[in-house]
């Protein structure tokens, strides 16, 4: 996605990811092989492949606030009705920059803080 979006003159630094499995983290943040990760084939260390060429950032997010769980699993109405307000928000800044024009938020910055408020709002 990043490469596709570079043809297309848009530029991006690390892509934060949120991830809720400090395991997923460590394995990719650490290049030895331990004995507890050993059956893991090596083409599957598709996060570790990328966190090293430095393409991602990896963002612990407690699993209660991961926006996809709205998409991807049955919720309380509590759980629901919160993560509901936090994609109303995406969809609401995404909206937004496609009525002000994409080229206009890159200028100003704002796409890197919509992903910067959003990012803290999870965390």
């Amino acid at each position: 996605m990043k490469a596709t979006l570079s043809d297309f003159g848009l530029k991006f630094g690390k892509i934060p990811l949120l991830v809720d499995s400090t395991s997923a983290i460590s394995v990719a943040k650490n290049p030895v092989l331990h004995s507890r990760t050993k059956h893991i084939d090596v083409r599957f260390h598709f996060l570790r492949d990328h966190y090293e060429k430095g393409d991602i950032e990896l963002i612990y997010v407690v699993s209660a606030n991961l926006l996809a769980d709205i998409f991807t699993k049955p919720l309380e109405f509590d759980a629901f009705t919160r993560l509901r307000g936090g994609v109303e928000l995406l969809a609401f800044s995404l909206h937004r920059l496609q009525v002000e024009g994409v080229d206009n938020a890159l200028i100003n910055g704002e796409i890197e803080s919509l992903w910067t408020g959003l990012i803290a709002l999870l965390v």
